[in-house]
């Protein structure tokens, strides 16, 4: 009794959920014209998908076992849910037959459908499958299930990301791999800098080297060095190439509490 309770609320939320985030990731692609709702990493992983069916199901696919390692082992859902697999599996559902993203993904009422689908399906079988299992159980599955996941989303991930950067074209292609590497430095994972090499590129096909595209490339790059500055990437490089570390670099660290070992 108590598994049909638990499905009977899985439905009724999965199909909530899942109707606001797919209509809220369509009208992102109308912004400014109409208010969209979603993360903007959301709209950057969906257009570094590029249009692609297997693409888009591929990423959310890498998301999905890491969202089931959490459900099973700690009875949460994480926020991969809602931002990555139900909005990129929904899109992969209606571009299946290579239908154009200008049709499909970026149509706020199908999105909407084919999102609440994906989410009374997704949540669902996390919530059930958590349910189901024995406590004993609970700690092999993560076992399992976090290495697997970990292996898709890096380094499975940033290889899929990259080759779409490269099939995108050749500025999109150049600045996925510069971005992507960087963030694979600083970050431990290239897919953030190859999304936003992929929106320079893209932006610059488009509409040149504008205000817009300028602003952007200039934002990316004050990212990646603050990123890097809290991370302590910078005395990591130092001290990769054996060199001292300045005094006055140490005790700036050591204001904002990072401990220089």
């Amino acid at each position: 009794m108590e598994i049909l309770i638990i499905i009977f609320k899985s439905i009724i939320i999965g199909g909530l959920v899942g109707f606001g985030v797919g209509a809220g990731a369509a009208r992102m692609f109308h912004a400014p014209k109409a208010q969209g709702m979603g993360a903007f990493r959301t709209l950057g992983e969906l257009n570094a998908c590029a249009g692609d069916s297997a693409s888009h199901f591929s990423f959310g696919l890498g998301f999905f076992f890491n969202a089931w390692a959490s459900s099973v082992g700690a009875g949460a859902l994480t926020q991969d849910v809602d931002h990555r697999i139900i909005p990129n599996w929904a899109a992969a559902v209606l571009m299946r037959k290579g239908k154009r993203p200008e049709d499909t993904l970026h149509n706020p009422k199908k999105m909407a459908i084919a999102g609440a689908i994906i989410g009374v399906f997704v949540v669902t079988f996390l919530n059930s499958t958590a349910s189901a299992i024995p406590e004993s159980l609970q700690a092999i599955a993560l076992k399992v299930l976090v290495p697997a996941a970990n292996l898709l989303i890096n380094p499975v991930m940033p290889v899929i990301f990259w080759l779409a950067a490269l099939d995108s074209g050749k500025r999109s292609g150049i600045w996925g791999t510069i971005f992507g590497g960087a963030a694979h430095l600083v970050m431990g994972n290239a897919v953030p800098g190859i999304v936003l090499g992929i929106l320079i590129g893209k932006g610059v096909d488009d509409g040149g080297w504008n205000k817009v595209t300028k602003t952007l490339l200039i934002s990316v790059i004050l990212l990646f060095i603050l990123s890097g500055f809290f991370r302590g990437f910078d005395i990591q490089l130092i001290q990769g190439f054996n060199l001292p570390v300045p005094e006055w670099l140490i005790d700036l660290h050591k204001l904002i509490g990072y401990e220089v070992k």
